[in-house]
């Protein structure tokens, strides 16, 4: 099967990665949705694959080298090109400085940072072709907005966050001239079960939606080649930056 656009979204089984993946979807793309749970992942294929959407899943653990060559190599063998990547999977774990596990931060380390690093590295020839063709490809990378301002307790989270938008930028200078355009999506507090931890101190109903984030990704997709957006934030009415 072939479809006419493609693109690849991890974490894409709830929050974010799912909002973004029903606007591709309903922009027509034919998509490959990753996450690392298979039964939640499922759930969230079944539920756009039954709208008529073109869909697949690939479950995978994006800490693995292994697992995100698996899934680029389904993408392939499913579409056949790659016109948008988005590097949405990522997990927080807060811990005072004296109290970070190694454990814990190799985690995040290997799935907010390093997973973005090799889907890159995966895919750039899938992206180089699409790019060749209409020089309009785009890669969405989710930091976070304390990939801007570090924040106390959740530091390996917001360091690797920093680490997005650093990357982000370098791939805007390297590829940038062969249609490649890569944009960090930098959002406060969103209503998804990672903000979970917080809601005591921020209701739900105060936060951003993951489909406020889905519909920047929307109006990336309509910008000429002629217009790189680098880094979007979203933050709440009244939040200082």
């Amino acid at each position: 099967m072939s479809a006419a656009r493609a693109a690849i979204v991890t974490g894409a089984s709830s929050g974010i990665g799912l909002a973004i993946a029903r606007v591709l979807a309903e922009e027509g793309f034919g998509i490959t949705m990753a996450a690392r749970r298979p039964e939640k992942l499922e759930t969230a294929v079944q539920g756009l694959a039954a709208e008529g959407f073109d869909v697949q899943a690939v479950a995978a653990n994006v800490a693995d080298e292994a697992e995100i060559q698996k899934v680029v190599a389904a993408h392939r063998d499913r579409y056949g090109r790659l016109d948008v990547l988005v590097n949405n999977a990522g997990v927080g774990v807060g811990a005072s400085v004296a109290e970070i596990e190694t454990k814990r931060l190799d985690m995040q380390l290997n799935i907010n940072l390093r997973s973005i690093v090799l889907f890159y590295r995966e895919c750039i020839g899938l992206l180089k072709e699409a790019a060749a063709e209409h020089k309009n490809v785009l890669v969405v990378n989710t930091s976070s907005i304390s990939g801007k301002h570090g924040e106390p307790w959740l530091s390996v989270y917001s360091a690797t966050k920093h680490g997005v938008v650093g990357w982000t930028e370098s791939m805007n200078k390297e590829l940038g001239g062969e249609g490649i355009k890569s944009t960090a999506l930098c959002p406060a507090f969103v209503d998804t079960p990672m903000t979970d931890f917080v809601k005591g101190q921020v209701p739900p109903e105060q936060m951003i939606r993951p489909e406020d984030v889905a519909e920047a990704v929307r109006y990336m997709l309509k910008v000429s080649p002629a217009c790189v957006i680098p880094e979007m934030m979203f933050v709440r009415p009244g939040e200082a930056l």
